[in-house]
This record gives C-alpha cells, sequence and structure tokens, in this order.
C-alpha cells in the first residue's frame, strides 16, 4: 500500500489533477477536502502520511488548519499549495509547522520530490519527539527509583547494589515494572 495523503482544495480542477497524478505515481488519496474543517476532520479519520493544503479556502483557511493538524499530531507533515507567494503567507506557513511550500502551478517534476522529502522529514521528527518522550519517561522512572532505593538504604542499613536488588526481585515476583514497585515503596514510607 502507498503513502497515505490528504488533499485539500477549495478548487475541484485542481483536487482532480493532484489526485489523479498521485494516485498514477502509487499513493494512497485517503481523503479529499475542499476546505479547512474537512481537512481536519479527514486526518482525524486517517492519520495520513502527509496533507497537501490549499491556502485560501473556505471555513477554515488551510494555514489554520494545518495549525490544528500539527499540533493534534494528525499527520506527520503538511505541504501548502498556493497560488500566494507574499512573504506574509510564508511566515504563517512556517510558524503552523509546514514541511513545504510549493507555488502554484504545480508540476509532477516539483509536487513528487517535495512530497517525499515532507513525508521523511515528518517521519524523522516524530521519530525524534517519540525518542524525546521515552528518555523523559526513563528520567522520570530512574528518579523514582533511585528515591525508593535510597529509602530502602536507610530503613534496612543495606547497600544500593542491595536495594536495586530488591526492587529489581519483587518487579520481576510481582510482573511490574521497577518504576512501579519502586512508587509503591516510596507511597508506603
Amino acid at each position: 500500500m502507498g503513502k497515505k495523503i490528504v488533499i485539500a482544495d477549495d478548487e475541484p480542477i485542481t483536487m482532480m489533477y493532484l489526485s489523479e497524478m498521485l494516485k498514477e505515481y502509487g499513493y494512497d488519496v485517503a481523503g479529499e477536502a475542499f476546505d479547512g474543517f474537512d481537512a481536519v476532520e479527514i486526518c482525524r479519520k486517517y492519520k495520513p502520511d502527509l496533507v497537501l493544503m490549499d491556502v485560501k479556502m473556505p471555513l477554515l483557511d488551510g494555514i489554520k488548519a494545518t495549525k490544528i493538524i500539527m499540533n493534534e499530531e494528525l499527520s506527520d507533515s503538511v505541504v501548502l499549495l498556493t497560488a500566494y507567494s507574499e512573504n506574509e503567507f510564508v511566515e504563517q506557513a512556517k510558524e503552523a509547522g509546514v514541511m513545504g511550500y510549493l507555488v502554484k502551478p504545480i508540476d509532477e517534476k516539483c509536487l513528487l520530490p517535495a512530497i517525499e522529502v515532507a513525508i521523511s522529514k515528518g517521519k524523522e521528527i516524530k521519530r525524534i519527539k517519540d525518542d524525546a518522550v521515552k528518555a523523559k519517561e526513563d528520567l522520570e522512572s530512574r528518579k523514582i527509583i533511585e528515591r525508593a532505593k535510597g529509602m530502602l538504604m536507610k530503613k534496612f542499613k543495606i547497600t544500593e547494589e542491595e536495594a536495586y536488588n530488591r526492587i529489581r526481585k519483587l518487579s520481576m515476583d510481582k510482573r511490574c515494572s521497577m518504576m512501579k514497585i519502586a512508587g509503591a515503596i516510596i507511597l508506603s514510607d
């Protein structure tokens, strides 16, 4: 299965052109929206790899829709397609977190590489964010375990290694994480 893409553009001819071209190159067009509101809803449903988003659309413009999509992590990346190249729009696009900005008319020679780069960078950023969250969780877990070890060392007058081994053994016996055992030790004191 190809990479999932949502297209949001209020011009039916542009929508049809993009959809046919993407399908021809093996992409899965997961949804089509004619305004920013529908684009957000489709992204909530399908969690696409990429959104191709027009800037000027009814109800909710492309930049505001992009902010929602990026804040809610509904897609890894968004590429804006627009007839506007003014610096004001470019600045707003950067603030919204887009991965690309292409000025219409669009042809496949510029669109397809932009899509591939945006999808790749979006996945890379997602992986980095996930790694940061895991590192933070690991650090918090380590702090709790260290505190519990200190409490056991003081209470039973044992070494740090012995305290660690007690927590580890309880963790294995109870079949739960060392962090949960450490948390219970802290709560019980």
